[in-house]
Parts: structure tokens; C-alpha cells; sequence
């Protein structure tokens, strides 16, 4: 995979200038690979071993762009990530509260990417009528709390040893922001 090229990147942060579009589904296969890429290091998602992209078909319809939309970032043909909103909980009252994942092929990790998702999404936010964001976050995971943090998130909850991985327990820490 390559990544955007030095003389596509912003002057002012060095940063590549990237674009989102909505997923298609023909973009899934890319989504579980991303996804499945983290499994092993433990300390972004709760699954333990990788999922299929038949598995996936039914979050991917649940992503409706006026809603919960699923956005991607490519170049060249690539997905270099992926950034979705998520119901929060399943009752009406929630509508206006959604939960943020943000997946970054590893070939793109450390270049910006993570930071673009964050501000598109907080930016969109209100126009899906959603007034509050969450992360869920691995306490461990200090690159995504810091990032998160960076944002103006909020230590929300800190809920101690509910996952285990590997025979560890770990941490979950919601992060949270209200937009609007």
C-alpha cells in the first residue's frame, strides 16, 4: 500500500490532505482486514480472533449515511481506514448520542489519519442529529485516549477488569464529548 504522497501534504501541519466518502459494501472486505489487523495487539477491540466478512454484513447495513454513517479514507485505490458511528444503546431516548470507531490500516497508522476521522466526525455530528460522542477505549490504549483527549473527550467512565484478554483483565474507559 502506498500512502499519500510528500507533496499532497498541508504546509501548515506537514499532514496529508485526506478526503472521506461513504462506504460501499463492495468496500467491506477492506473494513474486516483493517479490523482484523488490530485483533492481535489486544489493546483496540474485544474480539479475539478475527472476523468474517459475511459476519459484518448486517453492522454494515445497519449503517445508514443519515444516521450512522461509515465513512472511509482511500488513495490509489487502497482504504487507508475507516470511521463509523454507532448506536450507543438501543432505545429511542439514545437517538442523539453515538459511539465513534476509527480503524487505520497499519501501513497509515502515525500520519494523521486518526485526527482527520476525529475532526470529520465531531464537524458532521450535528447535521445526523447527534448532540454527544463517545469512544470506548481500552484503558491501555494510550495512543486512542490521547487522541480522544486531544479533542476535548472527557474521561466519562472508567469501568476496571471487565474485559479479559489473553488472561488479563483490562480496563474500559468511555470517552465523552457533547457537541451541540
Amino acid at each position: 500500500m502506498s500512502l499519500p504522497p510528500q507533496a499532497s501534504r498541508s504546509s501548515s501541519t506537514s499532514r496529508p490532505a485526506y478526503t472521506h466518502r461513504l462506504a460501499r459494501f463492495d468496500d467491506l472486505p477492506a473494513i474486516v482486514d483493517i479490523y482484523n489487523s488490530t485483533v492481535a495487539s489486544r489493546e483496540v477491540t474485544a474480539d479475539t480472533e478475527p472476523v468474517s466478512v459475511e459476519s459484518r454484513h448486517q453492522w454494515f447495513a445497519d449503517h445508514a449515511p443519515e444516521r450512522r454513517p461509515l465513512w472511509v479514507v482511500e488513495h490509489e485505490g487502497a482504504i487507508l481506514g475507516w470511521m463509523s458511528y454507532s448506536n450507543f444503546y438501543g432505545r429511542p431516548a439514545y437517538s442523539g448520542t453515538a459511539e465513534l470507531s476509527i480503524y487505520i490500516h497499519e501501513n497509515a497508522r502515525g500520519q494523521g489519519l486518526g485526527r482527520y476521522f476525529l475532526d470529520q466526525a465531531i464537524l458532521h455530528a450535528p447535521s445526523i442529529g447527534v448532540h454527544t460522542l463517545l469512544g470506548f477505549i481500552f484503558g491501555h490504549n494510550l495512543p486512542s485516549l490521547k487522541l480522544f483527549e486531544v479533542f476535548g473527550f472527557e474521561r466519562w467512565a472508567n469501568m476496571p477488569r471487565v474485559a479479559t484478554l489473553d488472561g488479563i483483565e483490562r480496563d474500559l474507559v468511555i470517552m465523552g464529548k457533547r457537541i451541540a
